[in-house]
């Protein structure tokens, strides 16, 4: 066989563990291929965005940085996450029209702020103060499969006071954030951050309960080179809306996006990005002790949508009262307050067509309260997708931590693994069994002789899909602060087609 033709063979596969498709023909004459039943392959790179805190001068964050063990026997590689070149808020003003200096980050461009040496063990660092700033990284080889991060920030008091966490997202083209707002008591910050070394230029659209809110400076945002741009939501629109859902796509280039939503009265957290638009949607995690739960959900087609809701809670699927099924417009938002739905016990939501097959598509996201009076506390959890082969939860505490398991169909198993603590402490590994139309809330293993923080990752192995959240509760002065994260499939594989190749006209 001619070396050339290895070389093709080999460079094929490379390419496919790193974009989850690739296609294979041979040079020469009479080669045959015959394509046969897809495999799956570990990526071989992984990026991850970081939006920069930018909250107060008492913010506190951690970034936990993880990759579950196992997921790859290729190169060592390495996983870093580093300080953009520039974090800004551009042209950004608050909501009295005064210029946003507090979102300005000092950043030292290219600066490792945490980086990962192996699979199995998480990575810690921390920032005080406003000026932290947005963090780009990139995974490779063993590091790369699986790769997540977690942000955590703690502030204590003012009015970005709360337990603030997200997931580090990949970069994409196309988000959508149900649940945000530009009432009076809210301060919302969609966050753009470009991985890339061109600029990116990002359009952002906003939708209110009647309706486009029309806009012409969320046109053409233009995000540098490896930098992240804050865009105040209130300043892209004069309308005065509860509920909006904002779409951010890009006309040229990727970004990562994450809303940041600040209420006065409740505190705040990030807001991370719904599934994708479809006609059935799953929200996991809802607390136990949920005083207030409000849906926003947006119908993103030319068709209205008309939903069943149900709270999935341990015994069994519940209708809301006053709330079975929701009606939503289409390109309109609709809220609907569903009160203390889990009434003590912890649920989730699923949306399903109400007349049946496919439905009209929507996207949606839950806020959710805790606590009441000054105490307060508010987060948000947007629909997921399921857990798949692997997902993980990074920065886990040994109190703390609720993960909720959601079989929506068919009764499931999965497997979640507590990974050695980033200070020391032995893997430890539970299987559990969800019921059908069930939701199971429990408190995760732990390792044993944990030192520093851990990661949970949960792995379907047997039933119907399985939706997952896990909620990292740190009380603060009698404030129950919370957030909640959702674990869908990390996308740490890709299916690579299986080619067999007659290569014997290759020969010399």
């Amino acid at each position: 066989m001619k070396s050339t033709s290895l070389s093709l063979i080999a460079g094929t596969v490379a390419l496919a563990a790193v974009t989850g498709f690739a296609a294979f023909t041979a040079p020469g004459d009479g080669g045959t291929t015959e394509t046969k039943a897809a495999t799956r392959l570990p990526v071989e790179r992984s990026s991850l965005l970081c939006p920069a805190p930018g909250l107060s001068d008492l913010a506190e964050t951690t970034y936990t940085s993880f990759t579950p063990a196992g997921g790859s026997g290729g190169e060592a590689g390495t996983a870093e996450l580093e300080q953009s070149t520039s974090t800004t808020a551009g042209d950004a003003t608050d909501k009295d029209g005064n210029k946003d200096k507090k979102d300005k980050a000092k950043a030292d461009p290219g600066k490792p702020v945490v980086s990962l040496k192996e699979p199995g063990k998480p990575a810690t660092a921390d920032e005080s103060g406003s000026d932290a700033p947005a963090l780009v990284g990139t995974a490779t080889g063993r590091l790369a499969p699986g790769w997540t991060t977690q942000q955590t920030t703690t502030v204590e008091a003012g009015g970005a006071r709360g337990l603030l966490g997200v997931s580090c997202t990949g970069p994409d083209t196309d988000f959508w954030f149900p649940a945000a707002s530009t009432a009076k008591s809210r301060e919302d910050y969609v966050h753009l951050t470009n991985p890339d070394d061109t600029a990116a230029v990002a359009d952002i659209e906003l939708y209110g309960p009647d309706g486009t809110l029309k806009s012409d400076v969320g046109e053409g945002i233009t995000v540098p080179a490896r930098s992240s741009v804050p865009v105040l939501i209130s300043t892209l629109t004069s309308k005065v809306a509860e509920d909006v859902t904002v779409h951010v796509t890009t006309r040229t280039g990727r970004v990562g996006a994450v809303v940041r939503a600040a209420d006065e009265e409740v505190g705040s957290d990030w807001l991370a990005a719904s599934a994708d638009p479809t006609g059935t949607l799953v929200l996991p995690g809802i607390p136990a002790d949920a005083t207030s739960v409000r849906l926003v959900v947006f119908a993103s087609g030319d068709d209205d949508a008309d939903l069943k809701v149900k709270l999935l809670a341990k015994n069994g699927a519940i209708s809301p009262a006053g709330h079975e099924e929701l009606h939503v417009k289409s390109r309109m938002t609709a809220g609907v307050d569903l009160k203390d739905v889990t009434r003590g016990e912890a649920g989730s939501l699923l949306l399903t067509p109400a007349r049946g097959g496919k439905g009209t598509p929507v996207v949606a996201a839950l806020r959710v309260v805790r606590g009441k009076g000054d105490a307060q506390e508010v987060g948000y959890i947007p629909a997921t997708g399921p857990v798949g082969a692997q997902a993980t939860a990074a920065d886990n505490r040994a109190k703390g931590s609720t993960l909720s398991l959601t079989a929506p169909g068919a009764t499931a198993t999965v497997k979640v693994t507590a990974s050695a603590g980033s200070g020391g402490g032995e893997p430890a590994v539970k299987t559990y069994t969800v019921k059908g139309g069930t939701t199971l809330a429990v408190t995760p293993p732990v390792p044993s002789g944990l030192k520093g923080s851990y990661a949970l990752t949960v792995e379907t192995q047997s039933g119907g899909p399985v939706h997952a959240a896990r909620t990292l509760a740190l009380p603060q002065d009698g404030i129950q602060m919370f957030t909640v994260q959702t674990l869908p499939d990390d996308g740490g594989t890709v299916e690579v087609p299986a080619v067999e190749q007659d290569l014997s006209v290759l020969d010399d």
